[in-house]
């Protein structure tokens, strides 16, 4: 008799075959040109991963971009900035079509170049020749001086933190046109000509004034204009009153070092700061950014500063939908996902790996769903026990301590099949390279395993949440499996919409954007 694994009918009339071998060489199935550039637009940070370098991505964004509409280009960008809080991909799609699509540019430059940073990224990948310009051209040339002429000081001041290209580089490019005596001022001031020291904006004339006599009154400029100089631990309070909320989440340590904490008062404004969740909303700071900073203080960070970074961290995940049913989240915990969640690049690489991502997203639905089961898996699922109402950072911190080994994402599907599991949602958070489980033909391992558990649960629903841009998944999307990529609460929304009936793919939520 033939080989019923080979030749199964009901396996044949299922489940689709897969159509490409995956980074890691194992079989998977392709995004379409849509998903791929979705997928690579929210999860790509032009940095070196785990199976393939920032070059090849780069190369990839660009030939997939000329194999889609322009329109849906734009679609991504947008949603990669204000959904994904992305920086380098939406300047670098923003920058593609101006070449593609001029018309189409404007509006994307308006949603997409929305800092000084931004800005100085769009400028600069414009000027690298790699979407197919070595200079800005004409329309680009008119948006960002647009911006410049439409941009207050402190816009400005926060554009000209940075260099490669700097603001003052980029004035040179494009020659704004001041619109009165001080906006001359200070654009003379800025590339170092000749200029009016009476018509200096007042934050420029006392950043001046205080540089020739430190005795004044700190200036109110970007506190990176100031640390270069020798500060006092007042002073250094005074910053820690004036940095944004991300620039303070990132220098505590600095704070501490500089003896800020030891000035009274500071301790408790610094807290509170931390703890508002106005500032929070308007702000939108990643988990994993919060779960590092919380992870990285050290010991001269004040215990109560300490406890707001806590608690802002909570306040992140509150998006975390509570799923209907017998909830199941699988953490990979596999070698590759130890290397940086951004990706490595010189002088930039990010102490959050992918495995504390990984470990965050499933300590937070945890969090929100305390019955559902934790299934950290690698070659196999690995048994953990945790508490649902510990703090999210020590469950996290618990599943980001299990890893290593090769990367089997049906491994947490077969566990629920030997043991007959009844099951509505199936959470797992991968970079999608699993090779331990592949075979030659056919379906995944993990299609195979879905299948078998959608036998006995009909109506239950299987989550894919990629952290990595490698153009491919292990499950099909359809209507009962959703890809979707990601590290904002962007992805969590779409979880919850999904998992409680939208049948929705990834591709038509970016669809829903407006550009």
């Amino acid at each position: 008799m033939a080989n019923k694994n080979l030749f199964s009918s009901a396996v044949a009339k299922l489940l689709v075959r897969t159509d490409v071998v995956n980074q890691a060489g194992g079989i998977a199935y392709a995004y379409g040109p849509e998903g791929k550039l979705a997928q690579l637009a929210a999860t790509g940070t032009f940095g070196d991963g785990f199976y393939a370098g920032a070059e090849a991505q780069l190369a990839d964004v660009l030939d997939t971009a000329s194999k889609v509409d322009p329109e849906w280009v734009a679609k991504c960008a947008v949603y990669a900035r204000q959904s994904g809080a992305m920086k380098d991909m939406p300047a670098l799609l923003a920058a593609w079509l101006t070449t593609a699509d001029p018309d189409l540019a404007v509006p994307v430059f308006g949603r997409v170049i929305d800092n000084g940073r931004m800005l100085r990224n769009f400028v600069q990948i414009m000027r690298s020749g790699q979407t197919g310009r070595t200079s800005l051209g004409s329309r680009p040339k008119r948006l960002v001086r647009e911006w410049l002429e439409q941009a207050s000081y402190r816009q400005l001041m926060q554009a000209a933190t940075g260099n490669d290209p700097s603001l003052a580089d980029i004035v040179k490019m494009v020659h704004p046109a001041p619109k009165d005596a001080e906006r001359r001022a200070f654009y003379g001031w800025l590339i170092g000509k000749p200029y009016d020291v009476d018509a200096l904006p007042a934050e420029i004339a006392a950043y001046e004034a205080w540089k020739k006599d430190k005795s004044r009154p700190l200036p109110d400029v970007p506190f990176e204009w100031l640390t270069s100089f020798e500060l006092t631990a007042k002073q250094w309070g005074v910053l820690a009153g004036r940095m944004g909320w991300q620039a303070l989440r990132m220098n505590l340590n600095t704070l501490a070092r500089n003896g800020a904490f030891q000035v009274k008062g500071v301790t408790k404004s610094v807290a509170d700061r931390l703890g508002d969740a106005q500032a929070m909303a308007r702000v939108k700071p990643a988990p994993y950014q919060l779960m590092t900073a919380l992870t990285q203080v050290g010991d001269g960070v004040p215990l109560e500063v300490q406890a707001a970074l806590e608690k802002a961290l909570e306040a992140s995940v509150a998006k975390v939908p509570k799923l209907k049913g017998n909830v199941v989240v699988c953490p990979d915990v596999s070698g590759s996902m130890q290397s940086p969640a951004t990706g490595c690049r010189k002088g930039a690489t990010s102490v959050v790996r992918c495995i504390d991502v990984a470990a965050l997203v499933a300590a937070a639905v945890l969090r929100t769903n305390e019955k559902a089961r934790v299934f950290p898996f690698a070659e196999r699922v690995v048994d953990v026990k945790l508490d649902p109402y510990a703090r999210l950072a020590v469950n996290a911190e618990k599943l980001a301590g299990i890893w290593g080994g090769g990367t089997n994402v049906s491994a947490p599907l077969a566990k629920l099949n030997r043991e007959r599991a009844k099951v509505d949602t199936v959470v797992i958070v991968s970079d999608n390279q699993s090779w331990i489980d592949s075979n030659y033909y056919g379906p995944t391992q993990v299609m195979k395993e879905w299948e078998q558990l959608k036998r006995r649960n009909p109506a239950a629903k299987l989550i894919c949440i990629d952290i990595q841009p490698y153009g491919s998944s292990q499950a099909k999307d359809r209507k009962d499996i959703m890809n979707v990529g990601g590290f904002t609460d962007a992805v969590f929304g779409a979880m919850a919409r999904f998992a409680n009936g939208e049948a929705r793919d990834w591709t038509e939520i970016v669809n829903e954007v407006e550009v």
